[in-house]
């Protein structure tokens, strides 16, 4: 969809300010594709100046964090917090441990998670953060000593009330227990709600750990059902296999669906008889192996080194691992080979090539800010317990989640079926999740 004259002007100003950052100006320039009949119907948006606002961060701080290793030698990474958009509540969004992180990424991933927050109807605001460091290899001693050291910096800006980080790729539910120990050490408080993600032990909510996999899940169900239709009997291909795509199977496979292949950076199992939730968990979650191990336990399973997941037939696409994983090549070969349905499990991880094949095609297409929303809404659901001194069981918890994605599905679609595209639910998501934080902007005055 090509940019208005002014929106165009607006992006083009985005480039020249943030150069060199391309998954920035890629999630920007998707969302003002949408943004056209918006600006029409509320032309104060346009006065106001929001979308230039919206694009500019309140608040980035990029850090040194130094720190030793086992054999005594001093390692310094680069640590990032983009506190992005505070219009609906405290800034809101994980952290992101990994060597391709760098400043460009920490936009992308705040910006998306803007609009992504406003869509789940919970009071919360847009950030994101993270490091270069690799956690992978590293021992628990290694990335305690990492997690403190960047903690010792990063506390200066979040609260319950200001900034309350999670976890992302790399960071998980060890690397949370690190980070809240020295928040804790640092401020003299247990302020349980400065982080979500924690252990239960400590204030960490049930289902965390499974809502974003389940909340896609959920989504893709609901578009689905849209057409008369489910997950029963479909044949599913996850990629990746960390908590977003084990959890994407477990709940695929309760839905009467069939996940018959995954992946990690290594490459791809293909299992015809479904994978074994137990066995990807025993892998990844207790023992950190590689993903080629599966074929260990299950003999007629197949791995393919280097191998391309989109390749694999299915008839439901869950894209669960990165950003840009489905280029628009493979998106042509996965609509070949009969898939009907995407649901974007990780962030932005459908090219702009990729996606317009799917809606050119009719493929139901579910993007990260909707479809993936699932577990930022569980950290909500995580700062309301603590808030309340509350701890709610799986069932409640997961029933909570479920509603909440049916909603971010409704919303969707109504914005989609209002602004003239109906069933286009990136036009939906990006509509839908903009006029509330707008509104907001607006109410708030020139802030």
């Amino acid at each position: 969809m090509a940019l208005t004259e002014r929106l165009e002007a607006i992006f083009q100003e985005v480039i020249k300010r943030n150069p060199g950052e391309a998954e920035f100006h890629q999630a920007v320039k998707e969302v003002l594709e949408s943004l056209g009949p918006v600006l029409v119907k509320y032309p104060e948006f346009a006065e106001a100046k929001v979308i230039e606002r919206i694009c500019e961060p309140e608040r980035q701080l990029i850090f040194r964090v130094p720190w030793q290793d086992d054999k005594g030698e001093v390692q310094i990474n680069r640590g990032f917090r983009v506190q992005f958009n505070s219009a609906l509540g405290p800034y809101k969004g994980g952290l992101r441990f990994h060597p391709s992180v760098y400043l460009g990424i920490i936009k992308f991933l705040g910006f998306e998670q803007i609009f992504k927050n406003s869509l789940t109807g919970l009071p919360i605001g847009g950030a994101k953060g993270g490091s270069d460091f690799e956690p992978k290899g590293k021992s628990d001693g290694e990335v305690m000593r990492f997690c403190q050291s960047f903690m010792t910096e990063l506390w200066r800006i979040i609260g319950e009330h200001t900034d309350v980080p999670a976890g992302d790729i790399g960071v998980g539910g060890r690397e949370i227990g690190y980070l809240f120990g020295q928040y804790k050490r640092l401020t003299n408080k247990f302020e349980a709600g400065v982080l979500t993600g924690k252990g239960l032990v400590y204030g960490g909510s049930q289902v965390r750990t499974e809502a974003t996999g389940y909340g896609c899940t959920y989504f893709v169900e609901e578009m689905l059902k849209g057409k008369k239709n489910g997950f029963k009997g479909k044949k599913v291909v996850v990629s990746g296999s960390g908590n977003v795509a084990i959890y994407t199977l477990e709940k695929v496979k309760e839905l009467g669906g069939k996940v018959v292949a995954m992946s990690d950076s290594n490459g791809v199992i293909v299992d015809e008889k479904g994978c074994n939730v137990e066995t990807v968990k025993r892998l990844k979650e207790i023992e950190r192996r590689r993903i080629k191990d599966y074929c260990e336990y299950h003999k007629h399973a197949k791995y393919i080194h280097n191998g391309n997941i989109w390749d694999v037939p299915c008839e439901v696409a869950m894209p669960s691992a990165t950003q840009n994983e489905i280029t628009g090549k493979d998106a042509k070969k996965l609509v070949k080979n009969g898939c009907i349905a995407v649901g974007e499990g990780a962030n932005m991880p459908t090219t702009p090539e990729g996606v317009h094949v799917f809606l050119s095609a009719g493929v139901l297409f579910g993007p990260g800010k909707a479809a993936n929303a699932g577990g930022v809404a569980t950290s909500g659901l995580e700062m309301q317990q603590n808030a309340s001194r509350e701890a709610w069981g799986f069932e409640e918890t997961d029933a909570k989640l479920h509603q909440i994605m049916k909603n971010v599905y409704q919303l969707c679609s109504e914005a989609a079926e209002e602004f003239g595209s109906p069933g286009n639910f990136v036009v939906g998501a990006n509509i839908a999740g903009f006029i509330k934080v707008a509104r907001a902007m607006i109410a708030h005055g020139i802030v």
